[in-house]
C-alpha cells in the first residue's frame, strides 16, 4: 500500500481512514499527498464510470426493445425518464454519504447495489415481460446516477486548491465516459449478435461491478475531516450561490445526460434510422462530451471559470439553433453535427461550472474574513466544506435538468412528431443562463485577496 511509509511517520494512515491531510500544504502534498490524491482519484474515476454506465443502461435496452415488447415510443421515453429521475434524486443522500461513512466506504455501498438492477435485468430483460416491471427495473437503473455525487464530493477534499479544477474534469469525465462505452458496446452486440440479445450487455457489465468493488477495497481511503461534517450541507442550502451554481449546472450537466438518454431515440422518431443505424452514432456524442470534460476545468484553472462558463452557454445557444435549423429542412447529417456540438459544449460547460463552485466559497469566504478581520485558515476551512456541500447540492439539481429535457422531447413529439418545439425550448434556457453567469459573476464581482501570492480574486475570475 503506497501510504504505508507515512503511517509510521505520524499515522497518516488508521485502517482506512486518513488521519491528517493538508493538501494546500506544498511540502505535504508532495511527499505525501499528491500520491495518495491521484490513486483515490483512478479508482474513483473507475467506479463512477461504471455507474454512469448503468444509470444510462435504459438509454441502449431501449434499442434492443423491438415490436414484440408492445412499448412505443413515449413508453421509452418515460422508461429513460425514470431512470433519470431517480439518479438525480439519489444524488443528495449519497453526497451526504461520503461525510457520515467515508468516501472509501460509501464507494464500497453504491458499487454493490449496481448489482441489483443488473441481476434483476438478466433475468426480466426479454418480450412479455409487463410495463410496470420495466418501469421499476428502471427506477432500480437510477442508482447509478446517484455515484456521481458521492464520487465528486470525495474527490474534492483530495486535492488542493490550484489542483481541483483539473482533477474534478478527470473524475467526472471519466464517469461521463461511461455512457459512451456502453452505448458502443451495445452498438458491438447489435451489429453481431442482432436486436435479440441485450442480455449480452449484462454479461459485460456485470463482472465490471465486482471488479470495481475489489478496486475500492483495496485501493481507496477515507478523509477523517470530513467525516461528521452533514451540518455543512445546512450552510450550503442557505447560501444563494448553491442554487445559482445549480441552476447554471442544469444546463450544462442536466443537458449531457438528458441528451444522452434522448440522443437515440429522437434519431429513431425523428429521422426514421433503425437501432443499428442510431446506435452507430448515438455514442459519439457523449464520447466527445465525456472526453473534453477535462479540458473545461483546464481552461477555468487558467483563464477562469466564469468566463469559460459564459461563452461556452453562447456556443450551446448556437448548437442548439443548428439542431433547430436542421430539424426544418430535415437534414440528418446537419442535426447530428448541431446534436454532437451540444454534447461538446455541455461537457466543456460541465468542467467549467464544477471548477466555478469551490472557487466561489474560497472568495467568498476570504472577502468575508477581511470585512470581519476573521483568520484566514478558519475562512479556508469553511470555505472547503461547504463547497464539498454545494457540490452534492448542485450535482442533485442539475441532473433533474436530464429529466426535463426527456420529459420536454416526449411533449413535443407527441404534439408536433418533432423535436423542434423542445430545441426551442432549451434555446431560451440557454439564454437565461448566460444572463444569470453575467449580472451575477461578472457584472458585480465580489473581490479579495488570495493570501499566499497576495493576488486580488474575484468572482469574474474563478
Amino acid at each position: 500500500m503506497t501510504a504505508a511509509p507515512a503511517r509510521t511517520r505520524g499515522s497518516l494512515l488508521r485502517g482506512r481512514w486518513i488521519d491528517d491531510w493538508r493538501p494546500e500544504d506544498e511540502a505535504f502534498w508532495r511527499s505525501t499527498g499528491r500520491r495518495v490524491a491521484n490513486r483515490n482519484l483512478w479508482f474513483s474515476v473507475f467506479s463512477e464510470h461504471i455507474g454512469f454506465s448503468i444509470w444510462t443502461l435504459f438509454s441502449v435496452l431501449v434499442l434492443f426493445m423491438g415490436p414484440a415488447y408492445g412499448i412505443d415510443a413515449a413508453g421509452k421515453f418515460v422508461l429513460v425518464s425514470v431512470a433519470t429521475f431517480v439518479g438525480a434524486a439519489l444524488r443528495l443522500p449519497y453526497s451526504l454519504a461520503v461525510a457520515v461513512v467515508g468516501g472509501r466506504n460509501w464507494t464500497l455501498v453504491s458499487a454493490g447495489l449496481l448489482l441489483v438492477p443488473t441481476v434483476l435485468l438478466a433475468v426480466y430483460m426479454e418480450p412479455g415481460t409487463s410495463y410496470t416491471t420495466f418501469v421499476v427495473l428502471s427506477a432500480l437503473v437510477g442508482v447509478g446516477g446517484g455515484n456521481f455525487a458521492s464520487s465528486m464530493t470525495n474527490i474534492n477534499a483530495f486535492f488542493p486548491e490550484h489542483r481541483k479544477g483539473a482533477a474534478l474534469g478527470i473524475n467526472a469525465g471519466g464517469g461521463n465516459l461511461g455512457v459512451a462505452v456502453i452505448q458502443l458496446v451495445a452498438l458491438l452486440i447489435i451489429g453481431t449478435a442482432g436486436t435479440g440479445a441485450p442480455r449480452l450487455v449484462l454479461a459485460v457489465y456485470i463482472p465490471l461491478i465486482v471488479l470495481s468493488l475489489v478496486g475500492a477495497a483495496l485501493f481507496m481511503d477515507n478523509i477523517s475531516s470530513v467525516r461528521n461534517d452533514t451540518g455543512a450541507l445546512k450552510e450550503a442550502s442557505r447560501d444563494a450561490q448553491t442554487w445559482v451554481m445549480s441552476f447554471l449546472y442544469i444546463g450544462t450537466f442536466g443537458s449531457f445526460i438528458g441528451y444522452s438518454f434522448a440522443f437515440g431515440l429522437v434519431l429513431q422518431n425523428q429521422f426514421g434510422r433503425t437501432p443499428l443505424q442510431a446506435a452507430s452514432v448515438t455514442f459519439i456524442g457523449p464520447l466527445l462530451g465525456s472526453l473534453i470534460r477535462p479540458v473545461g476545468g483546464w481552461l477555468s484553472d487558467r483563464i477562469g471559470g466564469v468566463k469559460v462558463t459564459f461563452w461556452n452557454f453562447a456556443a450551446m445557444a448556437a448548437a442548439t439553433a443548428i439542431c433547430i435549423g436542421a430539424s426544418g429542412i430535415d437534414s440528418l447529417a446537419l442535426f447530428t453535427v448541431g446534436f454532437v456540438l451540444l454534447f461538446i459544449t455541455s461537457g466543456i460547460g460541465n468542467g467549467s461550472t464544477y471548477k466555478m463552485i469551490p472557487s466561489i466559497f474560497r472568495t467568498k469566504a476570504l472577502a468575508s474574513a477581511e470585512d470581519r478581520g476573521q483568520d484566514r485558515q478558519e475562512a479556508l476551512l469553511w470555505a472547503r466544506r461547504v463547497s464539498g456541500a454545494a457540490i452534492g447540492i448542485t450535482a442533485a439539481i442539475g441532473a433533474f435538468g436530464g429529466l426535463l429535457i426527456n420529459l420536454a422531447f416526449r411533449s413535443s413529439f407527441q404534439s408536433a412528431q418533432s423535436g423542434a418545439p423542445a430545441f426551442w425550448a432549451f434555446l431560451g434556457f440557454y439564454a437565461a443562463c448566460m444572463a444569470v453567469t453575467f449580472l451575477v459573476y461578472m457584472r458585480h464581482a465580489r473581490t479579495a485577496t488570495e493570501p499566499t501570492t497576495g493576488a486580488r480574486l474575484s468572482y469574474a475570475e474563478v
